[in-house]
């Protein structure tokens, strides 16, 4: 296990032990995907930015010129599972565009400064995905 996959492996851990509180403060997320090229499930803690009763998921990768393997994960597979909390659902990721995602990437800017930062350094357009609760 590289150094970055045995990190994360420790937030997961942390997160699920302590009821989605991990240390440090960051509002995270765990979002399961279905890995694009090999099919097995692929766990990601992400940062999260609140937005109603949704929220928003920033494939910023921290400004990086290509997308973060979770993200592709998406493309391929948009069924996924968030964990938030003590929350657990199912939903489909909805990657915005247009006015959308330039309002909800203003909106997760505000949440988090660094991501302006981030889009000044990468030519791509960094996506914003929306994950629905599903309706009760």
């Amino acid at each position: 296990m590289n150094e970055w996959n045995e990190r994360n492996q420790h937030v997961i851990e942390e997160f699920r032990a302590n009821h989605g509180h991990v240390r440090g403060g960051a509002a995270l997320i765990l979002l399961t995907t279905t890995g694009a090229k090999t099919g097995q499930p692929r766990i990601a803690p992400l940062m999260y930015v609140p937005d109603g009763d949704r929220i928003l998921a920033v494939a910023s990768k921290g400004g990086d010129p290509k997308h973060p393997d979770w993200f592709l994960n998406i493309l391929a597979h948009p069924e996924v599972t968030v964990e938030v909390g003590n929350e657990k659902f199912t939903t489909t990721a909805n990657i915005l565009s247009g006015a959308e995602r330039e309002k909800a990437y203003r909106r997760a800017a505000e949440v988090f400064p660094p991501y302006a930062e981030y889009q000044k350094k990468t030519s791509r357009e960094i996506p914003v995905i929306a994950l629905e609760r599903p309706a009760k």
